[in-house]
């Protein structure tokens, strides 16, 4: 794929969500946004911004303090930027009885302490970015 071309890519679990952990960081994103496990592959090409995930099987994951689950797809993708991952490919939050695809993420530096959760209908959720701190 052309996207991946000059990519870092980093192989197996421990080394993969170290590089995942490290981009959030880097970029100013909560630590443990990405419910990862059993990762494969985790690739970044620096000159655009494009990041790709690959685990073995789906994680849902259960955001306690706002009582949101979150489905990771076994493959991940998209382009980060400071404090945001735009075309994101690969998650997805429960709303009701559906799974809508999260388009973007983006962490607010407007009103700090906010992360906004895009979908591809349109409809923006807003949460407390400690919410999305490692081990929550």
């Amino acid at each position: 794929m052309a996207e991946k071309q000059g990519a870092i890519v980093k192989k197996g679990h421990e080394e993969g969500l170290k590089m995942a952990t490290s981009l959030l960081e880097e970029f100013g994103l909560p630590l443990g946004l990405l419910a990862l496990a059993n990762v494969i592959e985790v690739g970044f090409v620096r000159a655009t911004g494009y990041m790709w995930i690959v685990q073995e099987k789906k994680v849902e994951h259960d955001f306690k303090m706002i009582s949101k689950l979150v489905g990771y797809s076994c493959d991940i993708n998209g382009y980060i930027e400071k404090k945001r991952i735009k075309k994101l490919f690969g998650v997805k939050a429960k709303e009701f009885m559906m799974w809508p695809p999260v388009s973007e993420i983006k962490v607010d530096e407007a009103a700090p302490g906010k992360i906004h959760f895009k979908s591809l209908a349109g409809i923006t959720k807003t949460f407390p970015v400690e919410a999305f701190a490692l081990g929550q």
